[in-house]
């Protein structure tokens, strides 16, 4: 690879390929590969086949991926659990992607499950999920929401406020059950990521401070049918490496031990949001890296004071699901536009946008893109994908080389897709959200269906119904 040109409009870490076709290792679903004509093949299915067959944008996720990820994740923390003689578990986060089947995989593969509204909830149970491998997050449970967790025997419920704690304790009262509870709490560390991502510093909406916590745990002890097994700490999303967990456990512990003298606390969750590959540059850390860095440091955090190590739950965010999906587009056009530094930059227009993708609007967050349909040896050229909404900001992938003659037609893959991509999708434009296709040993099968334009017209009151409903 040769460096880019030096200019304000190529971000410092782009590095222009000597093949702009090539598949970055950390980037991609393993499953990821080139066929003999040069089309990219998920799950041993072509990208042509996924767009004759479910049309474009497409969302594809690679089962097996997922699959792995999840049994090699939970691996990694029961080890370094086990290293210092207690258990973990590891809880899927429902917000990254939600569906029956993929709630099926991790299951499968032994992880548990977070939701923090009604509806995830309710994908959960229709999965089959087992109530008591959930864990409901949130900081404005309703009470018609509480009340279904518990109704459903849910395993644990995270309480963010002091509204809330009264309000469970209610609502166990008027049911006459035990539930289950962890005290999310503010450490105060910063995680390093977007100021949006960041989620454990005092100024915002989640949990209570270190200084509130004692007596709010002190209330749910002396409340009957809420049962305080522990805290919970959540410093972030996307992060890479272990200093920010080290110093939260350092907080966190002190608190937990303080508050032993009031009776055993079994758990203590510690979040997670680790980081994964967006671009070639992204450097992860090793799940299994972070998951011994974590335990070691709880683990001499707990024997400075003299006090048993708890059993240990994480939530690794998008680490599971994002990079096992991958966003098909079709092109629909191109145009060079010239910029500073005599270097020129090509807009690929493509069919969907931040519709199906709202992350670069949101974060600014960075994105990959490679030729899907064919390959090219055409020299790269420094390319911006962009969406088919009337923003300016509708951008996909903000900076990329792609082959210089990439035309209408071509087949576009942006990879890493697989977490907060569906699940903040919008009908923006009246645009239809795409289908989830999932990819295994060369077949694929629709597990989200797309919406089209009569089902967006079929919720607007001011269309007339035929007589059997249609719009």
């Amino acid at each position: 690879m040769s460096a880019a040109p030096h200019s304000s409009t190529v971000p410092s870490w782009l590095v222009r390929p000597d093949d702009a076709n090539a598949l970055a290792e950390a980037v991609w679903p393993v499953s990821a590969v080139r066929d003999e004509h040069g089309v990219l093949e998920v799950g041993g299915v072509a990208a042509t086949a996924l767009r004759e067959g479910f049309g474009t944008p497409l969302y594809v996720l690679d089962e097996d991926e997922v699959r792995a990820r999840a049994a090699r994740t939970l691996a990694a923390f029961r080890a370094a659990a086990a290293s210092h003689g207690v258990a973990a578990r590891v809880y899927y986060a429902g917000k990254a992607f939600l569906a029956t089947e993929v709630v099926r995989w991790v299951m499968d593969e032994g992880l548990a499950v977070d939701v923090c509204t009604s509806g995830e909830l309710a994908v959960a149970l229709a999965a089959g999920a087992d109530p008591a491998r959930l864990g409901f997050h949130g900081n404005n449970k309703s009470v018609r929401e509480l009340e279904q967790a518990v109704s459903a025997g849910i395993g644990s419920i995270v309480i963010d406020s002091w509204i809330e704690l009264e309000r469970l304790s209610a609502i166990v009262e008027r049911l006459d059950a035990t539930q289950a509870v962890l005290l999310r709490v503010n450490s105060g560390v910063h995680a390093e990521t977007h100021d949006f991502l960041a989620t454990a510093h005092e100024d915002q909406k989640f949990g209570f401070t270190l200084e509130d916590a004692p007596a709010a745990v002190a209330r749910i002890r002396e409340l009957d049918g809420l049962d305080f097994v522990g805290l919970h700490c959540h410093i972030g999303s996307q992060i890479f490496g272990t200093a920010g967990f080290r110093e939260s456990a350092a907080r966190v512990v002190e608190l937990h031990a303080d508050l032993l003298a009031g009776g055993e606390i079994p758990v203590l969750n510690l979040g997670g949001g680790f980081g994964i590959a967006y671009t070639s540059v992204d450097d992860p850390t090793p799940i299994e890296e972070l998951a011994q860095g974590i335990a070691d440091a709880v683990a001499q955090e707990c024997d400075v004071r003299g006090i048993p190590m708890p059993n240990l739950a994480f939530e690794p965010g998008r680490a599971i699901v994002g990079p096992a999906g991958i966003t098909l587009y079709e092109v629909g056009t191109t145009k060079s536009v010239h910029l500073d530094h005599d270097l020129t930059r090509l807009y690929v227009s493509v069919d969907g946008g931040m519709s199906d993708n709202a992350r670069p609007a949101l974060y600014g967050a960075q994105y990959s893109a490679r030729l899907a349909s064919r390959t090219s040896d055409a020299e790269p050229a420094l390319a911006r994908v962009v969406g088919l909404h009337c923003e300016s900001g509708d951008i996909v992938v903000d900076a990329e080389y792609l082959p210089g003659d990439v035309a209408p037609g071509d087949l576009l893959a942006v990879p890493a897709t697989g977490a907060y991509c569906f699940s903040l999708a919008s009908n923006y434009n009246w645009v239809p959200r795409p289908p989830v296709v999932a990819v295994r040993g060369g077949t694929a099968r629709v597990i989200v269906r797309g919406e089209t334009i009569s089902d967006l017209l079929s919720r607007d009151a001011g269309v007339e119904a035929d007589s059997e409903g249609n719009a």
